[in-house]
């Protein structure tokens, strides 16, 4: 009797004791194990980051590290870990939270605008994704991916359209890169190029062409009136004569693209450089800025009149005055000029 009695209480023993560490167990995987008040709170996973280097990110966000360590090793996540951005829900448990560091790397939304140089496009692009703008800037500047994908130092920063794009965060510089050159791929349909072939122009000078049309005029519906008096003066062996050139040769022969130029002088116009329309004929060795898709549109898409001249009108900002002649011209500049002195505008 003593016996079955020993032994009855052994197995109730091991029982409570099985029972107490199956509990454990289960409340290490399947018991809530966050800290955050908010509805979710995200992670950004590098990577060459190390399990260490995942727990630190995680620690401010779970209420007990060590389960979520135990739970990450039975399931062989400590030597699978999987870089991106994640988003953690309130209340996950750690099966939940390991589950969505294997397989639910969110994307992100990536946007740019009219940046003039690769270098702000490199700044502007590492803010958004995991790739730093010193590796972002040598995929661009690559020679052997100009080479193959024929664009040159001039042409370049018109291989990139500003737009905003789905990426994984932990998106490297030269996968970014080689999307962009697929998404310009893509834009140069053959309806495009068909368009720019009418013209007599290549892509490259359209986007060229667009990047003036973008910097002369910020109203969208302004863009293929604009358009049509350069190609106007292009089809004329005419001087383009566009302001922002010379502003652009400034900026590129002093390497500061931050410069503020509101007014061009006399002196700015004999400048020495391919960029400026006032000295040399023709459309521009490259972009002066990227054009939105709607200058490169309003270029393929001309307005048709015999417009060959427009300055700023003061009367109706954003917008131009447009004039067949020099003389008409000469005479809507007035009023242009004489607000710039009365603000006081002198550079």
């Amino acid at each position: 009797m003593n016996l079955k009695r020993v032994l009855w209480a052994t197995a109730i023993l091991g029982l409570l004791i099985c029972g107490f560490i199956a509990y454990q167990i289960y409340s290490a995987i399947f018991s809530p194990n966050t800290q955050f008040n908010n509805e979710e709170a995200f992670v950004y996973i590098h990577s060459d980051a190390s399990f260490a280097d995942v727990k630190e990110s995680l620690e401010p966000l779970l209420k007990d590290i060590s389960s979520f360590e135990a739970v990450a090793k039975r399931k062989g996540y400590v030597a699978n870990i999987k870089p991106g951005k994640y988003a953690l829900k309130k209340g996950m448990n750690n099966n939940e939270i390991i589950n969505t560091l294997r397989s639910a790397n969110l994307p992100v939304r990536v946007s740019f605008n009219n940046q003039e140089s690769l270098q702000d496009l490199a700044g502007r692009i590492a803010e958004q994704i995991e790739a730093d703008s010193v590796s972002l800037l040598q995929a661009f500047n690559d020679p052997g991916f100009l080479n193959t994908s024929h664009f040159d130092e001039d042409s370049k920063l018109g291989m990139y359209l500003p737009n905003t794009y789905e990426f994984f965060w932990n998106t490297n510089a030269k996968s970014f890169r080689d999307r962009m050159f697929k998404e310009y791929e893509r834009f140069w349909n053959e309806e495009r190029r068909a368009k720019a072939k009418n013209l007599g122009l290549t892509p490259n000078q359209v986007i060229a062409l667009a990047a003036v049309v973008q910097k002369e005029t910020v109203k969208s519906d302004e863009r293929p009136r604009v358009a049509g008096v350069y190609l106007n003066r292009v089809k004329k062996g005419m001087l383009l004569q566009a302001d922002p050139t010379v502003i652009y040769a400034i900026k590129k022969e002093t390497g500061n693209y931050d410069t503020i130029i509101k007014r061009v002088l006399y002196r700015d116009l004999e400048m020495d450089s391919p960029y400026n329309t006032y000295k040399y004929v023709g459309i521009p060795p490259g972009p002066i800025t990227m054009p939105d898709i709607s200058s490169i549109d309003a270029v393929l898409n001309p307005e048709k009149h015999d417009y060959l001249y427009f300055v700023a009108d003061v009367s109706n900002f954003g917008y131009h005055m447009f004039a067949k002649t020099l003389e008409q011209h000469n005479r809507n500049k007035v009023q242009y000029t004489r607000w710039l002195n009365e603000q006081k505008v002198l550079r």
